[in-house]
């Protein structure tokens, strides 16, 4: 995979890459404000699917889970302007601000796609990329602050978010990992996004599942691999990333292990 990665600053990056597609799993430290400039990209929540493309803009919260897969698209690379809206940026702005939190907002991506003001905000920091030396702290500051202002122009409720400096609180683990095993995560942040620490979560999960977290993960997506391939009639290349394999191989030969061929050969049920 080519992959160039330019930071204009810790908070301000482009990237680009050329390849048939790149997965990765993400639950970022910070909030990611997105521009594309080429490309498109498809994000798997638990309960949702978002797709994205040359043009659009989104917003990902921090601690959000979720899966992502980049294409190029139309002999473009996968090209992106990102900027990471820190707690400790957003601290600072929202200091100077009463905000009234009526309603809560759901841990959701936000679509600002095809606005002008955010569009033009995001592309006036493209050609810094070409100069020499780094980015002025002062202007890199300048350039978030008219982002997070525009983003509360736009939608009153991103404040909900934004303004949320609280940590995860503790969760139900049964329901939480039912609904999030097909994310390659490390355990430590699983427990971190339940609400508890390493041991507690390794604690928690034998007393619940039985098993160690990571033996109930494999069985979880082999479960599922053998439901889509059997029941959706979808293809095994298909199949293994949208279950949290990231390997084909490794998928083929846990798939056969288990159940005893291989997952182009698995019986398919009976339509109706």
């Amino acid at each position: 995979m080519d992959y160039i990665s330019k930071y204009l600053t810790p908070e301000i990056k482009l990237s680009s890459y050329d390849d048939e597609l790149f997965k990765s799993d993400l639950m970022f430290d910070d909030h990611m404000l997105i521009w594309f400039i080429s490309g498109e990209t498809k994000i798997i929540q638990a309960d949702a699917t978002f797709y994205f493309k040359t043009g659009d803009i989104f917003l990902i919260p921090r601690n959000l889970l979720a899966a992502m897969v980049n294409y190029p698209k139309n002999g473009q690379p996968h090209k992106t302007v990102v900027m990471h809206l820190s707690t400790e940026r957003l601290k600072k702005f929202y200091e100077k601000i009463n905000i009234d939190k009526k309603t809560e907002t759901a841990h959701k991506i936000f679509s600002f796609s095809n606005h002008p003001l955010i569009e033009s905000c995001m592309a006036s920091v493209v050609p810094y990329f070409d100069m020499k030396g780094e980015l002025p702290d002062s202007i890199a500051s300048l350039k978030i602050t008219e982002a997070i202002s525009i983003l509360r122009e736009i939608d009153k409720s991103v404040d909900n978010v934004l303004a949320n400096f609280d940590e995860p609180g503790k969760v139900d683990l049964i329901d939480f990992m039912e609904r999030n095993f097909m994310y390659n995560m490390p355990m430590e942040k699983l427990g971190y996004l339940t609400g508890r620490s390493l041991s507690t979560f390794n604690r928690d999960f034998k007393k619940y599942f039985n098993m160690p977290p990571q033996k109930w993960l494999t069985e979880k997506r082999l479960q599922m691999a053998h439901f889509l391939l059997s029941d959706k009639r979808k293809k095994p290349a298909e199949v293994y990333l949208e279950v949290g394999f990231e390997d084909f191989s490794h998928f083929s030969f846990a798939f056969k292990k288990k159940y005893g061929f291989s997952p182009s050969q698995t019986p398919l049920l009976d339509s109706d």
